[in-house]
């Protein structure tokens, strides 16, 4: 027997059933959605997170004035919690998505001064904050440092190390570098990243601790990203952003070029550097 509400409708328990959920699943669903509260902070995130992209040495008292310039009513301790959650702190200098683990190793800073003059000689990798309609996730790239090119990728809800380490082994497909730069966060300081690379005979760089220009090419890549794409396209949800991120970074490979590297593109440099390899 067919139980209906008063209006005539089917009940919540025989719309369950026609679906095939449970109700504990229906009602775990509605109140999974967004709360009003919840996107409000997302809304005010995303205007940090272009702040902090402009000038990532603002701090929350900076921050909070830029805010409060652009008609937001907003507390200092209010920017403060939410640039925790975010995991930003002002540039001297460094985004906070990476913390560090106290029982793991710290490797030196090798890349001081040095002169950065072929392909492979230097990759780096580091994690940023992503702003969506529905909320927030966090991209990671692999980068080599002469060409600028983007080996690979990921983007995910949480910055796990083993989602680290998987951006690693897909770069690592590629090729290897002499020198592999990180910040000095547990998900790249672990021994299984770590691994990774000494196995392999790859020399361990990370940043000093604040020093986010230690890893200078990684973050004008995150800006670059974000003013080009990400804040343009302004995506809902993670399909339209990874679809999109897909395109950019096959843009940004292939058809964007840099002045500072003689016009051309990062695909072009890297790839060509590798041709007398392949041709021996």
């Amino acid at each position: 027997m067919m139980i209906e509400s008063k209006r005539g409708y089917p009940s919540i328990s025989r719309q369950c059933e026609l679906l095939g959920v449970s109700r504990s699943g229906h009602y775990r669903r509605i109140c999974a959605q967004p709360s009003l509260r919840r996107r409000e902070s997302e809304r005010v995130k995303a205007k940090i997170d272009r702040i902090y992209t402009e000038c990532p040495f603002f701090g929350s008292r900076q921050i909070t004035l830029e805010l409060r310039s652009q008609s937001e009513v907003i507390s200092r301790k209010r920017v403060q919690r939410l640039m925790r959650e975010m995991g930003l702190q002002a540039i001297c200098p460094k985004p906070n998505t990476s913390k560090p683990h106290p029982e793991h190793k710290i490797y030196p800073y090798l890349l001081r001064n040095v002169a950065i003059e072929r392909v492979d000689q230097v990759w780096s990798t580091d994690i940023t904050y992503i702003p969506m309609s529905e909320g927030h996730v966090y991209l990671c790239a692999v980068m080599d440092w002469k060409s600028r090119y983007v080996i690979s990728w990921s983007v995910s809800c949480s910055m796990d190390g083993p989602w680290c380490r998987s951006v690693l082994q897909e770069a690592l497909l590629h090729g290897s570098p002499e020198v592999f730069n990180t910040d000095q966060g547990s998900q790249f300081t672990s021994p299984n990243f770590v691994s990774e690379l000494t196995d392999r005979g790859i020399k361990v760089s990370m940043d000093g601790r604040g020093r986010a220009l230690d890893n200078v090419f990684v973050e004008r890549l995150w800006r670059t990203v974000k003013y080009e794409n990400v804040y343009l396209k302004g995506y809902e949800n993670m399909v339209q952003l990874k679809q999109g991120l897909k395109a950019y970074f096959e843009f940004y490979n292939k058809r964007r070029r840099h002045s500072s590297l003689d016009a051309k593109t990062p695909a072009e440099v890297y790839e060509s550097s590798k041709q007398p390899e392949k041709a021996a």
